[in-house]
């Protein structure tokens, strides 16, 4: 059975949030990733309060690709310490938990 999972991170643009998308999703690390934004975050930072817009990205993906996904979004990522938040999924479709496996599964030589 599919352990399905959402990740959620953070950036300051809608292109960067678009980039930390395609990605995952090209290098199937996720199969899928929305968008939302500007939202404001206000967060402590270096002895001070911050406020500033942000666009936060859901990656859904599977618990056998997160280490990969987080290297990926660590790796991909310009904030010093970027949000990676992942939660496993409680309940999903059969189907949509085998559209997820496929879709995050290591591509086939073509």
């Amino acid at each position: 059975m599919t352990l399905a999972w959402t990740v959620l991170t953070t950036t300051d643009s809608a292109a960067k949030a678009q980039e930390l998308a395609r990605g995952a999703v090209e290098a199937r690390l996720a199969a899928c990733a929305q968008i939302s934004g500007p939202v404001t975050s206000v967060y402590h930072w270096r002895k001070a309060i911050e406020t500033e817009e942000e666009w936060q990205v859901l990656f859904k993906t599977t618990a056998a690709r997160y280490d990969e996904l987080e290297a990926h979004l660590l790796a991909a990522h310009d904030y010093d310490t970027p949000e990676i938040l992942a939660t496993a999924v409680v309940r999903a479709s059969a189907a949509y938990l085998a559209w997820l496996e496929a879709e995050t599964s290591r591509p086939v030589a073509e």
